[in-house]
């Protein structure tokens, strides 16, 4: 017997939210969109910025914004490449973002 879809996403919510404050732990410098970013990743949720933004209801221009952080100097994320028209930007883990995260995303 499966549990209600309610229950699903409940658990779902609480794994992500769970995630996103144990990367926030480790890295206190990052924002919470941004460690909410990596476990999304980590949580196979999301690998682009306009999935992660409509599943999260979060402005698109403030996901890209996170994602060159992440990209920039700190250095946790590689981005794969953007759609010049919707600017929808793939992302995956480097090397310091899979240290970081103790593996690759799942």
């Amino acid at each position: 017997m499966s549990a209600p879809p309610a229950d699903a996403e409940t658990y779902l919510a609480q794994t992500f939210l769970a995630e996103t404050d144990r990367i926030a732990d480790l890295r206190p410098d990052l924002a919470l969109l941004e460690a909410g970013i990596l476990a999304g990743l980590r949580l196979g949720l999301a690998a682009d910025s306009r999935t992660f933004a409509r599943i999260f209801g979060v402005a698109h221009a403030l996901v890209l914004r996170a994602l060159a952080t992440l990209a920039g100097p700190a250095a946790l994320l590689a981005l794969a490449g953007r759609d010049a028209r919707t600017q929808r930007t793939r992302y995956g883990l480097s090397p310091a973002g899979e240290a970081l995260l103790g593996g690759a995303a799942a």
